[in-house]
């Protein structure tokens, strides 16, 4: 393939970030019905939070005189007089702006003590500390949820933080960052937050998994990633080829979910029943060889983040690079993690650094490097990561264990992330299938919308010729714990009635099957907003390549294009078509184009095409 010459590298990276956030805006607006500001749409967001429970008759009252607004979590009554006024006013009402904190926050929130909610300082003693500390603690128990101090300034103990130099007058007030989080009912109540690793073969990827979730350190030669590994061959090279899946737990204090007995790795059965919090991890493969695998493991897991590794000694080097263009194109927040720094001669990781800071901060990627160095600043930057720009950067060793303990701070402070609505319809994308004995067929995925029951009855589509199937739910499971329901955002598993597993793919939809409703629409043409990354010569009808839309992978044609060609870093409106079978695809969607290495993204626009309105001549008219 003929090299990029470096005007075309440029304007190409000069409009990849500008893209991605176009389609991020582009995305809202169409799937979610709104119309977001380009600053909001870098900005993740959660989920609207559920209403708050009903109050008891005694506290209307009380609510009024601190002036709650249904939308707003800030009250005009300050937050001081909440911590030190007269308990039993005060109590009733801190509970309440607790639960509504936990709730805007998917089930945790980190909250500061020491300072109102416009930023001020409460002036806190320590005296006044030693009462608004347990008070907090008791009116999140009373919640049900519990609190775990991350740090604090000026109170002293083992979480004093210990940056900082020379302090002001004013610095010298009490406060602290306390982590809230709710006590789950049921294992199937618990936080999951969802992780893809990537980075070039060799990074340290599955060693680190098998480090953070096992508890034990690396020997050196890889025991540490040996758990991880789904094949013999994959044992035999140490290199991964598939998509292999570990959690991690947390429970509501924020300890890691652990045996007790030094070596052995609990099961996941286990892991969900005690955690509160779940870092699903997906780890991907490395190599260029498996890039089909990788790219189709960060489209359909709907990831949170991306952890990015890259080994100290060798830099962002190889598929590193193409990584994290997919990440910054799908606008994934990305999370570096440098490993082996006990091998790395101090110049070699030195060079590593800069050449790091110089790609993350380059028109391309417009990330805001962040080196973590100690608890503060990783708590810090953990709260502030519902920003897609901040890219923190660890130094870690799997053998000596330096730099882990801020890696796992940083996963139980890191906030949930996406968009998802319980109260639309129920979708359920497919991306893997099983043959379990005694079960029949298992379709495992990510529900993006709505609620599923066990013994609902769904379709399940489409097939080759886009066709659904009907069939019943007959159970359902969370990170391998039986539950009764699952809703949106979260990642499970369906056992389904009599389906073979050869009628079941990747890709295929699970919609819910409504009496009197026709199946849902399936499309072979669809028509997509484009931005060309790399390509040697010209693209134009006719051209085809690998194209993934979630957990679609189809190899497309291109039927039309609005202008005669288009090259490397053109945006252009394109209608393709699904070279095997229609599948289901809805405007907002986003997709990757590949052939070899990623040759462009885009944002689907119109599903169908009408050859009768080709793109060209109606853009023509326009103009």
């Amino acid at each position: 393939m003929a090299k990029q010459l470096p005007h075309e590298k440029r304007k190409t990276e000069a409009v990849l970030s500008d893209f991605a956030d176009y389609a991020a805006k582009q995305e809202r607006g169409i799937r979610y019905g709104a119309t977001v500001s380009l600053s909001e749409s870098t900005a993740a967001a959660t989920p609207a939070p559920a209403p708050a429970s009903a109050a008891h008759d005694e506290l209307d009252d009380l609510a009024e005189w601190a002036d709650f607004n249904d939308g707003e979590t800030a009250p005009k009554m300050p937050l001081k007089d909440m911590f030190l006024g007269p308990e039993d006013a005060s109590l009733p009402l801190l509970e309440r702006f607790v639960r509504r904190r936990v709730e805007e926050g998917n089930g945790e929130t980190v909250f500061h003590l020491g300072f109102e909610n416009n930023v001020d300082s409460m002036g806190l003693t320590i005296d006044d500390w030693n009462i608004a500390y347990p008070r907090l603690e008791r009116a999140a128990k009373n919640v049900d949820a519990a609190c775990r101090l991350l740090y604090t300034r000026n109170v002293g103990g083992p979480e004093e933080a210990t940056s900082g130099g020379a302090k002001s007058e004013k610095d010298k007030d009490c406060s602290g960052k306390i982590l809230i989080r709710k006590i789950p009912a049921t294992a199937d109540e618990n936080i999951e937050t969802r992780i893809v690793v990537v980075g070039n073969v060799d990074a340290g990827k599955s060693s680190m998994l098998g480090v953070l979730v096992k508890g034990d350190l690396d020997d050196g030669r890889g025991s540490a990633r040996v758990n991880l590994f789904r094949h013999k061959h994959e044992i035999e090279s140490g290199r991964t080829s598939s998509v292999g899946m570990e959690i991690l737990g947390f429970d509501a204090t924020g300890e890691i979910v652990a045996s007790d007995t030094p070596g052995r790795k609990l099961s996941w059965e286990d892991v969900g029943k005690r955690s509160a919090k779940v870092i699903s991890f997906s780890d991907l493969a490395g190599h260029e060889r498996y890039l089909r695998t990788t790219v189709f493991g960060m489209l359909s897991g709907s990831p949170d983040y991306c952890l990015l590794m890259v080994a100290a000694n060798n830099g962002l080097i190889g598929m590193s690079k193409e990584h994290l263009g997919i990440a910054v194109a799908l606008n994934v927040p990305v999370i570096v993690v440098i490993t082996k720094i006990d091998i790395c001669p101090p110049q070699i990781l030195q060079e590593t650094l800069s050449q790091l800071t110089k790609i993350l901060k380059s028109p391309g990627a417009r990330k805001i490097p962040v080196f973590i160095k100690d608890h503060e600043e990783c708590v810090n930057t953990a709260t502030q990561m519902v920003s897609p720009r901040i890219c923190p950067i660890f130094q870690v060793s799997n053998v000596t264990g330096e730099g882990l303990s801020l890696v796992r701070t940083f996963l139980n402070v890191l906030p949930p992330h996406g968009y998802y609505n319980a109260d639309a319809p129920f979708e359920f994308t497919v991306n893997d299938t099983f043959s379990v004995p005694f079960v029949g067929t298992v379709v495992a995925g990510i529900i993006q919308s709505g609620v599923i029951h066990a013994g609902d009855q769904v379709l399940v589509g489409p097939d080759s010729i886009g066709q659904f199937a009907t069939t019943t739910v007959r159970s359902i499971e969370r990170k391998r714990i039986p539950v009764h329901a699952a809703s949106a955002g979260q990642s499970a598993s369906f056992a389904l009635k009599k389906m073979r597993r050869k009628d079941v793919r990747k890709g295929m939809v699970v919609m819910p099957k409504i009496e009197g409703q026709p199946p849902p629409k399936v499309y072979r043409e669809f028509v997509a907003e484009v931005l060309v990354l790399s390509h040697a010569t010209t693209i134009k009808t006719k051209y085809q390549a690998m194209l993934h839309v979630g957990s679609i992978s189809q190899t497309c044609s291109i039927i039309a294009v609005d202008r005669p060609f288009i090259r490397t870093g053109d945006k252009a409106r394109v209608a393709f078509r699904f070279v095997q079978r229609p599948e289901f695809v809805r405007a907002g969607e986003r997709i990757l184009i590949r052939e070899g290495r990623t040759k462009g993204l885009g944002i689907i626009k119109e599903v169908g095409y009408n050859p009768q309105d080709p793109i060209w001549e109606a853009q023509a008219e326009e103009g």
